[in-house]
C-alpha cells in the first residue's frame, strides 16, 4: 500500500493507495473536490464538515442512481454529471439536505 497526497479543497491530505490505484483515487479525490467547491461556491454551507456530509450524499445518491439502471443502458459521461446547484429543482433538494443537517447537528460544525 503506497502513500499519495492529495487536495481537497485547499486543503491537503495523506491517503492510503493500493497499488495500481492511483488514477482511480485522482478521479475520485477530484470529483470530491468538484462537488464539494458546487457546495462550497453556492454559498449556503460555510462548515467544511457540512460541505463534505452534502457531498458524500450527492455522490451516494448519483452511484445509487446508476446502480438502479441496466449497465447496458448507463452512458459514460465524457465530464463529470452536473452538481446539485444546476436546477433549481435540485437546488431545493440541497437546501431541505441543509436544514435537515442543521436540525440534526445542532450547534457541531458551525463555524464560530
Amino acid at each position: 500500500m503506497k502513500q499519495m497526497e492529495v487536495t481537497i479543497l485547499g486543503q491537503s491530505y495523506l491517503l492510503a493507495c493500493p497499488e495500481g490505484g492511483e488514477d482511480l483515487l485522482r478521479q475520485a479525490v477530484s470529483r470530491v473536490d468538484q462537488e464539494m467547491s458546487a457546495i462550497r461556491d453556492a454559498g449556503k454551507v460555510k462548515a467544511r464538515e457540512r460541505m463534505a456530509v452534502l457531498a458524500a450524499l450527492n455522490l451516494a445518491y448519483l452511484l445509487a442512481e446508476q446502480r438502479q439502471t441496466p449497465a447496458a443502458t448507463v452512458p459514460v459521461p465524457a465530464s463529470p454529471p452536473p452538481s446539485l446547484e444546476a436546477n433549481l429543482e435540485e437546488e431545493a433538494l440541497l437546501d431541505r439536505l441543509i436544514s435537515k443537517l442543521d436540525a440534526t447537528l445542532g450547534d457541531d460544525g458551525q463555524l464560530l
